[in-house]
């Protein structure tokens, strides 16, 4: 059983690495995506005792495959994209590493019809792997000039499923709500009241909290069908903090 355990990833990354080399066979970085897969594949083992997941669900893993994350990085760091760690996009912030873009998608386990918002868009690079996923992205950025250069980006590179607004994400976005799904991407000492209230019944939120200068915990909020909510930790990790007046 152990072995067949092992086995059973390792098959499914294969057609997963199989269909991105299909779609990618011109590109050049197609080898570095493929090598960038395997490394979170790794990962995904490697944590396992934390997340309870030994591999991520391969639509998560093809979207993240076909994602050109290149696209979302300065220039100058380009060369670096497919290297499974954060890199800085500038104003302080950083777009993070594709192994923990893969854990907090897989944990928010959304389907085609759903409708999510992201709170912290950076360079929209997490936006573009969950609209392949998803009906439509909502993402919020405070940084009125990455929400600018995220809009254009994701434009130009034909995600017309996702919008993006400059504003304050501690306030969700109400006119959009409830959401399915909401992922946070930088750390808060709290979860949001607002993001509590704009969460659908049965949805799930994913968000870091602790203090923005230590190790803080990756945090699953679950409201039930009757509007109870839960919470459980899944992984220490490292966020660049939330801004804004909260």
């Amino acid at each position: 059983m152990v072995m067949m355990a092992a086995i059973v990833p390792v098959l499914l990354l294969s057609s997963v690495l199989f269909a991105v080399a299909a779609n990618a066979a011109d590109d050049r970085y197609g080898g570095a995506r493929r090598a960038m897969l395997e490394e979170v594949a790794a990962d995904a083992v490697a944590t396992s005792d934390y997340t309870g997941r030994t591999a991520f669900a391969p639509r998560v893993m093809s979207s993240l495959g076909r994602v050109p994350r290149h696209e979302f990085v300065p220039v100058d760091l380009q060369r670096l994209a497919y290297e499974n760690r954060p890199l800085p996009i500038g104003y302080g912030q950083t777009i993070s590493q594709p192994y923990i873009v893969a854990l907090m998608t897989d944990l928010l386990d959304v389907r085609e019809d759903d409708v999510v918002l992201e709170i912290g868009t950076g360079s929209g690079y997490q936006a573009a792997v969950l609209a392949a996923l998803v009906k439509h992205v909502y993402t919020v950025e405070i940084i009125p000039e990455l929400a600018e250069q995220a809009t254009a980006r994701l434009k130009r590179l034909g995600y017309d499923n996702v919008t993006t607004r400059a504003a304050d994400g501690y306030y969700g976005w109400e006119g959009h709500a409830p959401f399915a799904g909401i992922i946070v991407t930088a750390a808060a000492n709290h979860v949001p009241p607002p993001l509590i209230k704009q969460l659908k019944p049965g949805g799930r939120m994913i968000i870091p909290v602790g203090n923005p200068f230590s190790t803080q915990q990756l945090v699953v909020v679950e409201k039930s069908p009757s509007g109870a909510i839960s919470t459980r930790k899944v992984l220490p990790v490292r966020f660049v903090p939330v801004t804004g007046g909260h």
